[in-house]
């Protein structure tokens, strides 16, 4: 290996009669003056249009010819080890000439993010879906494992998995169609469910546990995919029915009130708070549908919740007021600080809407964060929290406004978040050649003790029953 490395180094030109640039150089991902956490894998990238490259990173040099930039695992731990800045000077070999760049940092902070991080892999195309997978990646390297897989399921829809707390060992996910049903993965044990009563609209859709574990807050929807009549928009999805449940997973029964079920108002989006004391959804009133899609506007509301009695509260709040936007995917900080939440003209489904962003509301105070620096002109949406609170992960279609890719987003003690950073990849290029979108990010602790086989066996068995 080292003398393949030689011959590498050995290989490539050594910069010469070098241009300097005030412009910064034309890296992909988009890498330069962000903050990054002390335990993440390395940042490797490409260098548009390069024949060769030489980038120095603090003390560390790396060469190659072609546009990629790829680090040694050792060299980076030992150049994130340490918090603080690290400047990088990229010098690139372009129609024959060499320029060196304009400098750019690499914020470090001793603030971890959890190691790893779920998502569901799916053509970003109209509503036909194909070949998904859920897949769980380490985010200090780049080991990745499939929860489970198409091939396992018999081509068959996926929900996207969604863990307890960032808990590996507390999680659930869907597999839809004939024989399907939520498995629920409780320390490594599955078990399959079957959560939808006959009076309920639809199975589960979205949900996620209460603190302890012990209750699901889910909602049921009846969603409608429709052409746009518009290029620019192309597709458009709503919902014509949702309610919101609870379900008891140590009793298996299912919590109900009529406030979280109201045939004249849409109610989707369930999350609890860290403490258990309150469910945040969204809701909004019915209006004729697909006719007045514009005017159909969600409000960020919760309601009180007893973790100790399992009882559902007798009135609501409305936290943001839907009148000028539409509020979708509620996610409040583990530590109870900060609300994360995405905004769009209208509707309930922001993957498809370019014009949705992501605010932050803190808790405290009641203020919200436009969120300038983390924003796009393209959507982006579906985000999760780390369990440290510093962190968070959502997904961004800024790229090319098709594929959606995870991207993270320090929060620094004072609230102020940071410019965000794309996953980073073993090879620099696989964005340009993957043809699938990451949906739906989730951070974890540690790893999901589930695989294809496991789930496939376990969705072979009967499930059990939820009721009332």
């Amino acid at each position: 290996m080292a003398a393949a490395v030689a011959l590498v180094a050995a290989c490539t030109p050594e910069p010469s009669n070098v241009l300097n640039s005030n412009q910064l150089p034309p890296v992909y991902p988009d890498y330069a003056d962000v903050t990054i956490p002390c335990n993440i894998a390395p940042l490797n990238f490409l260098v548009r249009g390069a024949e060769a490259v030489s980038v120095e990173a603090g003390d560390v040099t790396v060469r190659g010819r072609g546009e990629e930039v790829v680090f040694a695992a050792d060299e980076w731990r030992r150049l994130v080890a340490s918090a603080g800045d690290i400047e990088v000077s990229v010098t690139a070999l372009t129609d024959g000439r060499w320029t060196r760049y304009r400098s750019f940092r690499w914020h470090v902070v001793a603030d971890s993010i959890d190691p790893w991080i779920s998502y569901r892999l799916i053509e970003p195309d109209y509503e036909v879906w194909n070949h998904l997978e859920l897949r769980q990646r380490c985010l200090e390297n780049f080991d990745e494992q499939a929860l489970t897989h198409y091939r396992e399921q018999e081509n068959r829809c996926m929900n996207c998995h969604t863990p307890a707390s960032q808990s590996a060992d507390l999680s659930m996910l869907y597999v839809r169609g004939e024989g399907g049903g939520a498995i629920l993965n409780d320390h490594g044990r599955l078990r399959k469910l079957n959560i939808k009563t006959p009076d309920m609209v639809s199975g589960s859709v979205y949900f996620g546990f209460s603190p302890s574990g012990r209750y699901i807050v889910f909602s049921t929807n009846v969603i409608i995919p429709a052409f746009h009549s518009q290029a620019a928009k192309r597709l458009e999805v709503y919902d014509s029915k949702s309610d919101v449940y609870v379900a008891d997973l140590q009793t298996n029964r299912i919590l109900r009130s009529p406030l979280l079920a109201d045939s004249l108002v849409l109610e989707t989006f369930p999350t609890f708070s860290p403490d258990g004391r309150y469910i945040y959804y969204c809701a909004a009133p019915m209006v004729n549908l697909p006719y007045d899609l514009k005017k159909l506007r969600y409000s960020l509301v919760r309601i009180p919740f007893d973790e100790l009695t399992g009882r559902i509260g007798s009135r609501t709040d409305t936290v943001v007021s839907g009148s000028a936007l539409s509020v979708c995917h509620p996610r409040v900080s583990p530590d109870g600080r900060r609300l994360l939440f995405t905004v769009q003209d209208y509707g309930t489904f922001p993957i498809w809407h370019r014009e949705s962003d992501l605010r932050m509301m803190d808790l405290e105070t009641g203020s919200i964060d436009t969120l300038a620096v983390v924003n796009s002109t393209e959507s982006d949406t579906y985000h999760s929290w780390s369990s440290n609170s510093r962190w968070f992960v959502f997904a961004s279609k800024r790229d090319d406004g098709l594929f959606g890719k995870p991207y993270f987003c320090y929060v620094d003690p004072q609230g102020r978040a940071h410019k965000p950073f794309c996953l980073p990849q073993r090879s620099p290029g696989l964005y340009d050649q993957m043809l699938k979108s990451f949906n739906a990010p989730e951070l974890l602790r540690g790893p999901v003790p589930i695989s294809p086989g496991r789930v496939a066996e376990a969705m072979k068995t009967v499930a059990v029953q939820l009721d009332y």
